[in-house]
């Protein structure tokens, strides 16, 4: 998810967009409210400038039309959208990460997009399974990012890591992974590991990544209908848990840690670490060499499903403009400069995400392109979920339990599916 530490930089930022045009809907004067819209988000450095060029071009290109661009922290964004709706002030269009955006269509709070999507065959299968609810659109899925692992290159070298994969065809098998956590727990001193995962706090549903790897899932076909308590479960519970019984993890690194995965790396407390693409901006300066290489695969490759939508609400008084608006800035060429700018990924077929030109390491993100493959719709399905958001409290209680106090992999699997089925009720 890009979603955590993205906006410690913009504390409470409003910015609204000059008035320019050239065609499409007129305004001035009195009028010149009715033609305007208010789109809220978090962003990044690069994501809020990219935000700023795209909404003065969607200005520019359509007369009269102002966008009034509010940039808020993360931490603050969804606790104000919720209070917003329930007075009826809510933006006309926000940002929503996939997770949680089947609360909102669920609840009826999002305009209903069937038939007003520009190019609907063009998005990729999973990502429209990603803003759809009932099997309708509610939004437009205008980015995704996923994890990779992240290897500095001179601890890998001294623990005899040499041979390291470049696409899902030579990824790492669980075991192989578990030999290289060994290698690297043999020659790294005991203040540094082998690697850190990023579930912490939010990101929790990460998790399921070593869930779907395994073959497994977190709901039955029927989407409600507890599905954890597996035999592909108790693989996926008994490798992950191993990751802290061998002390190939920071024991400070669990799900309610408040450590970060890109933070331990980036200090070298870790060797390897799983990270979103968007977070390689933050550690394109680190003062040692680093690589990516894809997530390890059991029974199939598999990774989160980070990234956001950009959805209009259902009382907006300007949904044409809206609309207008979400089908412009998932448009193939605002989409492909989005990307490039902020090292996120395309939603679009008709986008060659390989031939980006992105701006910060580019010779990494061919990992992230090759990774975002292994998506598949009914991985989407699960993490967009309506009931998700209480699925992972009890996903993140449960495996901190799991994972520090040695509770057993039985007794986590069926406390697991006791809150999912108390979730979907």
């Amino acid at each position: 998810m890009t979603t955590r530490r993205t906006t410690t930089a913009a504390a409470a930022i409003v910015l609204t967009v000059g008035l320019t045009g050239c065609s499409g809907f007129t305004g001035g004067g009195d009028d010149a409210a009715a033609d305007t819209i208010t789109f809220t988000t978090w962003a990044s450095e690069s994501e809020q400038d990219s935000f700023e060029k795209l909404a003065a071009q969607f200005e520019a290109e359509h007369d009269g039309a102002t966008v009034d661009l509010k940039i808020v922290p993360y931490d603050q964004m969804f606790s104000n959208i919720d209070a917003q709706l329930s007075t009826g002030d809510a933006p006309d269009v926000f940002r929503v990460d996939y997770g949680n955006l089947g609360v909102y269509s669920s609840q009826g709070q999002l305009l209903d997009l069937s038939g007003q999507l520009d190019d609907e065959d063009s998005f990729q299968p999973a990502m429209l399974e990603a803003v759809s609810f009932d099997g309708k659109p509610y939004g437009v899925p205008h980015q995704t990012d996923v994890s990779a692992l992240l290897v500095n290159t001179d601890l890998a070298t001294a623990a005899g890591v040499t041979d390291l994969p470049t696409s899902q065809e030579d990824a790492w098998t669980w075991d192989e992974f578990a030999d290289v956590s060994a290698k690297l727990r043999a020659s790294l001193p005991a203040e540094q590991y082998p690697f850190v995962v990023n579930w912490q706090q939010g990101g929790t549903p990460r998790w399921l990544s070593w869930l779907f790897q395994a073959g497994g899932n977190v709901l039955e076909e029927d989407g409600t209908t507890p599905a954890v308590d597996s035999p592909e479960g108790e693989e996926a519970l008994a490798f992950t848990q191993s990751f802290f019984t061998q002390q190939w993890v920071p024991p400070t690194s669990s799900v309610k840690s408040t450590s970060y995965a890109d933070t331990l790396f980036g200090e070298q407390t870790t060797a390897m670490a799983f990270v979103g693409s968007f977070l390689v901006p933050e550690l394109a300066d680190t003062d040692f060499e680093w690589t990516a290489v894809p997530m390890p695969v059991d029974e199939r490759g598999a990774t989160d499903l980070g990234g956001n939508a950009l959805v209009a609400t259902a009382d907006t008084d300007q949904p044409e403009l809206a609309t207008e608006f979400v089908n412009f800035m998932a448009s193939a060429d605002a989409m492909t400069e989005f990307c490039a700018a902020t090292n996120e990924l395309p939603t679009r077929t008709d986008i060659d995400a390989s031939s980006i030109d992105f701006a910060v390491r580019p010779d990494v993100m061919p990992v992230f392109v090759d990774q975002a493959t292994t998506i598949q719709p009914s991985d989407v399905k699960q993490l967009t979920s309506p009931y998700l958001a209480e699925i992972s409290v009890g996903l993140q209680d449960q495996l901190e339990a799991a994972f520090t106090q040695n509770q057993s992999v039985d007794d986590t699997l069926s406390a697991l599916d006791q809150s999912i089925a108390q979730a979907t009720r």
